[in-house]
């Protein structure tokens, strides 16, 4: 059997001049965002690979982040995030471009794509129209870094140099209001990432002072609940576990007995770092976790700073294989097929995959009830890698994207999203 190997399906075009930040790839259309340098948002179709809008005159300064809010009907809210400070909400409707003028084009109708913007001088006479500059959130002191809807699309969560976090709540009463609903600042330094939980209003973050901390709401206030230290540098980024991934395996037993076994735990973290280390975190559940020796368990004292038994306790799952010889600036969970990928200073693109490993079959481990069987492990693997994916530039970011490029035959597959310091945007597929 042929060894998997990642390949170029195409750029993205016309690229940015300048460093490309990140992309986010649509929850529902076959359409990308990336964020550049230049002040701009590029938004990309993913059926033919060309630009569909340009995004500018919200920020002043090189725009670092972006995200889609979910479960939106009948149009599209990006979040941008900026070195100047400040973050953006953008709103158009989704009426424009599903059939002709982009969304869902083949790759032969390059043509058609924003044909009917432009006017008889060949300009875009409703660029400023498509888009629409909804609100500014002004409140950090220093350059966003991250920006996060939560899984119900109700808050976003904004992080920055200035070492806070801010949640803010989309009170989506027509005016296009946000509310502040806490500002965090345990953090000891820069904070580079903000990944909420797939289904539940609990916030991942990582920083410059190399921790990763958990955060969730308790009687109205949200608090730190754990604070993870294992890394020996900056955290990059976090993503999280698709809610119904599964390890890869042969045996559907193992997988139901890995179902099993992790239920109570819930998705799992991942996280990258300057150490080039990437690693996967999950929670004890609470029944199984012990009690701090500071806690009121142990004490006796209620605390007045936190609710008693909000802590939670979150162990390292799993270090992933060595593949990265510089810092590793960004990793992608994919929520379909349980993929990783990590990108990085090296300009490495590298896949992993996890796979369940039967435990011991001796007849005394057999003979044992259920709760007391040895526990399904996992191991992980490089599946493939891909050096000087953008020649010699750093790459900044990686995203997992449904493929749409071969319309309904592609259905059922994903393609890689890669940005990197020389503004180019790639789309790749990985062929097993």
């Amino acid at each position: 059997m042929a060894e998997p190997q990642i390949s170029l399906l195409s750029d993205l075009t016309p690229p940015s001049l300048e460093r490309t930040w990140l992309t986010a790839p649509h929850p529902t259309l076959p359409i990308v965002a990336t964020c550049s340098s230049d002040k701009t948002v590029r938004v990309y179709s993913l059926t033919n690979f060309k630009l569909l809008s340009t995004i500018t005159g919200g920020h002043k300064r090189s725009v670092r982040t972006c995200a889609w809010k979910p479960h939106v009907q009948g149009e599209s809210v990006l979040a941008t995030g900026s070195f100047d400070a400040t973050v953006g909400i953008w709103r158009r409707w989704d009426s424009y471009g599903r059939t002709d003028a982009g969304w869902g084009l083949s790759s032969g109708d390059n043509e058609a794509v924003n044909g009917d913007e432009h006017d008889g001088n060949g300009s875009n006479a409703d660029e400023d129209e498509e888009w629409r500059f909804a609100v500014l959130l002004d409140g950090h002191d220093s350059e966003v870094k991250s920006v996060s809807w939560s899984p119900s699309g109700m808050l976003l969560a904004t992080c920055a140099r200035d070492k806070s976090i801010w949640i803010w709540e989309d009170l989506d009463d027509g005016d296009n209001n946000f509310e502040t609903v806490a500002v965090m600042q345990e953090h000891g330094g820069d904070v580079k990432c903000v990944a909420w939980h797939p289904v539940e209003e609990c916030l991942a973050s990582g920083g410059y002072d190399d921790t990763i901390r958990v955060w969730r709401e308790d009687l109205d206030d949200w608090g730190q609940v754990a604070c993870i230290k294992k890394h020996e540098g900056t955290v990059w980024f976090l993503d999280w576990e698709g809610p119904e991934t599964v390890p890869a395996s042969t045996s559907s037993d193992l997988q139901s007995q890995w179902r099993e076994q992790r239920a109570l735990s819930g998705p799992r973290l991942i996280s990258c770092s300057d150490d080039r280390t990437v690693r996967v975190w999950h929670r004890l559940p609470k029944e199984t976790s012990q009690p701090g020796m500071s806690s009121s368990a142990t004490t006796g004292i209620p605390s007045i700073i936190r609710p008693t038994g909000t802590d939670e306790t979150w162990e390292e799952d799993a270090v992933l294989p060595h593949a990265h010889e510089l810092a590793i600036y960004a990793v992608a969970w994919s929520r379909k097929t349980g993929l990783v990928a990590s990108v990085g200073a090296d300009g490495r693109i590298v896949v992993y995959e996890e796979r369940l490993v039967a435990p011991s079959t001796d007849s005394d481990a057999m003979d044992t009830e259920p709760s007391t069987r040895p526990s399904v492990q996992t191991e992980w693997a490089i599946l493939a890698v891909f050096d000087g994916a953008h020649g010699i530039y750093e790459m900044n970011h990686v995203a997992w994207a449904k493929r749409a490029d071969r319309g309904s035959e592609g259905a059922d597959e994903e393609v890689l999203v890669t940005t990197a310091d020389d503004g180019s945007v790639k789309v790749w597929t990985l062929q097993r």
